[in-house]
């Protein structure tokens, strides 16, 4: 099977998904790339996974560690000295094979690197899958503050290969859910040409997700991604519209933060993050019961559970008042307002205060 999308922007790309086997990838890859010299920023486990039946290049390839942690400034270093000692100019291409992690750095990498070349996104967990492979956000993080150097810079490619979730921990594949299941709540802000009833289609095809049935998995890939290319194509650089992709990730990025990334995975702290903002929804009457019920069910039924946090409001307070998206002594939360909607509010310190201490 085989699925191609189009991302209609100034600088249009297709987005290649398909269970085809990884010499076809190969094979694409390859012919994408004929006139290129390549540079593949690998992560570890990947390589050590697929290297062989990709039949990597070992003098074309640079392997960096996996976690949040390797999206700092020295592993950006160490691809733009790669990329100069591979003699690639701006006529070349960056190949990211990985996860989102692998992705941002990779794509910054890129945007930089003599103003700029080619990179292709490869992405081989469910998350970077349905979404950070996609738009053109390219970050590095700082110690204490996640994705805060960066750019938008969208890559040539992206080729989508749903076998290598074959080989994701259920840990991981989990933590992709969390950024599909954030699609289902702002599905009717997004302004795709017809409904997908995503939130309905997860709530039926639990099961079916879980066993990763691959015309279901390909189905939600492609639903998530409709959903960005729709909303990417009317705000690229996040100044309105895209500031719903946000949802759940104004606490989610202080609580990776806060456990320096070993507590949490990315889609785990955005689920708890949207937990956070619909309870709170609720409390202020923006969403009915109903919605709240069936929401909150959603999740659970995907394995999320609501947690307590031990952490101080005062200390993830402090973390976003650092975010990137906070501004005038404000912190910015998208917000449920209606069944499968949500709306930006820019809140003060004392009214976050004040969400963590809303019960139901």
């Amino acid at each position: 099977m085989r699925q191609i999308l189009n991302v209609p922007l100034k600088n249009e790309y297709l987005i290649t998904i398909s269970d085809e086997k990884f010499s076809a990838l190969k094979e694409t890859v390859d012919s994408f790339t004929k006139t290129q010299k390549r540079l593949f920023v690998v992560s570890k486990k990947v390589y050590k996974l697929y290297s062989q039946e990709l039949e990597l290049n070992p003098q074309e390839v640079l392997i960096l560690n996996d976690g949040e942690k390797e999206k700092n400034f020295k592993n950006y270093l160490k691809i733009i000295k790669k990329a100069e000692e591979l003699g690639l100019t701006r006529k070349d291409v960056l190949i990211a094979l990985g996860g989102g992690v692998i992705g941002d750095i990779t794509g910054f990498a890129a945007s930089t690197y003599m103003r700029g070349i080619d990179y292709i996104q490869i992405p081989t967990t469910l998350l970077s899958m349905v979404d950070s492979s996609v738009g053109g956000k390219t970050a590095i993080d700082l110690k204490d503050a996640k994705n805060l150097i960066g750019s938008f810079y969208q890559p040539k490619a992206v080729f989508i290969n749903i076998n290598f979730l074959k080989t994701l921990d259920k840990k991981q594949f989990k933590s992709g859910l969390g950024e599909v299941l954030k699609y289902a709540f702002i599905e009717d802000n997004c302004g795709y040409k017809h409904s997908l009833f995503l939130f309905e289609y997860l709530t039926l095809g639990c099961e079916k997700v879980f066993e990763q049935e691959p015309l279901t998995i390909m189905r939600i890939i492609e639903y998530c991604l409709n959903l960005k290319i729709s909303v990417v194509r009317e705000d690229e650089k996040e100044s309105g519209l895209r500031k719903i992709l946000n949802l759940g990730h104004t606490l989610a990025h202080a609580l990776e933060t806060i456990t320096r990334y070993r507590k949490y995975t990315h889609g785990e702290a955005v689920i708890q993050g949207i937990f956070f903002v619909l309870r709170w929804a609720y409390s202020k009457e923006m969403i009915s019961y109903s919605y709240y019920r069936l929401s909150s069910e959603l999740l659970n039924k995907y394995g999320f559970k609501e947690e307590t946090f031990k952490y101080s409001p005062e200390d993830l307070i402090s973390i976003m008042r650092r975010d990137k998206k906070a501004a005038d002594g404000k912190i910015t939360f998208i917000i449920p307002s209606d069944k499968k909607r949500v709306q930006e509010l820019k809140l003060t310190e004392d009214e976050v205060f004040q969400m963590f201490q809303t019960k139901e």
